[in-house]
């Protein structure tokens, strides 16, 4: 599967329904705080080549960030053309030589070959970084968070590389410097003819009806779609329809069952159909069967070059009472226990696949997925202990959902960290990519 194209669910241009974060400032430096002692300062300055969509580089140093233009998505000649000379630009600004160049995993991404050429030319490191590692470390340094204590991160967007080589997108890490867990994700849902089934909202339908027993009514829902009548077959085979977690993929799944929109023509315009159609419409009363959250195996921990390993280690009990200081927690200054947990979210999507009022069953899915999240957060607090949640990812600029969170999880007693001057999607990304990588450079003089 190529994961270098799809669309990334909820990052809109120019959408009139946004988070309340601000843009990106691109090509001005964003005032930080220092990063204090220890090994951090040593390992400034670095750049970060971000990754395929809004893309920007980004210049940190001790004290500030400077970002270059915003070129866009990378999928021309004349963006791509543009990343080296916007990258060099930052270079030449930068006050001592850097220390290390920060690409996203994605080894095909136009930005992650000109950051590992630029790192070979200069002799420095190239540093890979998980893409929603990144969107959580791009919210902890804009809040002035320099030090590794752990946090928890809810990593919400369209499609990012994970450390298994799947597409990752609806995230709940554990993170704690240049080092992550991935505690949970959401249930795959399967993408029949792959990067087609991110423009295509009626597809991600279809794989939810497949998944769920009822693919026999694939083409009778969706009798304007020429492939629909084939589709089950599709679904069938595992190389043309390999599974994401991706939250945005379920916004699409939403808008196509209750018939919002079928195709995209527009950026993320099945996600704003619904948020819209939600916003003029009261929420009915959640129902906490429509989602369910189990242990789905053992974590999946993140490392410097994207290696994999697995824990078996057993998870506190599961009336354990939460702390609120993170310190307090035996796990809270470690990496946590084995078990990951799997938020599933297809009951809540089989029930809109039956509503008939297509804004009651928009304004169900805002408000379900809101509480099912804050649920999966209140879980993993259970397990680790850390009572800090940091919000990122392009699904953020969905103003219900944020509003929701924001309001939801400090009620809970968690402190909430969000993007402000920054967006939470990928056009503050490669803020969090240097971010990490200052913290893994570091750790490489310490030792």
């Amino acid at each position: 599967m190529n994961i270098a194209s799809p669309a990334t669910g909820m990052e809109t241009k120019g959408a009139s329904l946004s988070s309340p974060a601000a843009s990106t400032p691109i090509g001005v430096a964003l005032g930080l705080p220092s990063v204090g002692a220890g090994g951090l300062p040593e390992a400034l300055p670095i750049l970060a080549l971000g990754a395929w969509f809004k893309h920007a580089a980004c210049l940190l140093e001790d004290g500030r960030a400077q970002f270059g233009p915003n070129l866009g998505d990378l999928d021309n000649a004349d963006a791509c053309r543009a990343v080296e000379p916007a990258a060099l630009a930052l270079l030449a600004r930068a006050a001592t030589p850097v220390r290390a160049i920060a690409h996203d995993l994605h080894p095909d991404f136009h930005s992650t070959r000109v950051a590992c050429a630029l790192a070979a030319r200069l002799g420095v490191p190239a540093i890979g970084v998980q893409h929603h590692h990144a969107h959580v470390g791009a919210v902890l340094a804009e809040h002035g968070r320099f030090d590794a204590r752990p946090v928890l991160g809810l990593a919400l967007d369209g499609v990012g590389l994970g450390t298994d080589g799947e597409a990752w997108g609806g995230e709940l890490l554990w993170v704690a410097g240049g080092e992550f867990v991935r505690l949970g994700h959401l249930r795959p849902l399967r993408l029949p003819g792959g990067d087609r089934a991110a423009r295509e909202p009626w597809r991600m339908a279809a794989a939810l009806l497949h998944a769920s027993g009822r693919g026999d009514e694939i083409a009778r829902r969706f009798p304007g779609q020429p492939a629909a009548a084939l589709l089950a077959q599709v679904l069938a085979r595992p190389a043309l329809s390999p599974p994401s977690s991706s939250l945005g993929r379920h916004f699409d799944a939403a808008a196509g069952l209750l018939g919002l929109c079928e195709v995209m023509h527009n950026e993320a315009e099945a996600a704003i159909a619904l948020e819209r159609l939600a916003s003029g419409t009261a929420a009915p009363e959640v129902t906490p069967g429509d989602w369910r959250i189990c242990d789905a195996g053992g974590a999946l921990r993140g490392q410097a070059d994207g290696a994999r390993s697995r824990t078996d280690r057993g998870a506190p009990a599961a009336g354990s009472v939460p702390q609120p200081d993170d310190r307090a927690h035996p796990y809270a200054g470690a990496q946590p226990p084995g078990g990951t947990l799997e938020l599933d979210l297809h009951p809540l999507l089989l029930r809109l696949a039956d509503e008939p009022e297509p804004a009651r069953g928009a304004a169900r899915f805002q408000a379900t997925l809101a509480a099912a999240l804050v649920a999966w957060v209140e879980e993993a607090r259970q397990r680790t202990g850390c009572a800090t949640v940091v919000l990122s990812g392009g699904c953020l600029h969905n103003r219900l959902l944020a509003d929701a969170l924001h309001a939801a999880l400090p009620a809970r007693g968690f402190e909430v960290l969000g993007a402000r001057r920054l967006s939470p999607g990928d056009a503050g990304l490669a803020l969090g990519q240097a971010w990490v990588a200052m913290h893994r450079l570091a750790a490489t003089k310490e030792d």
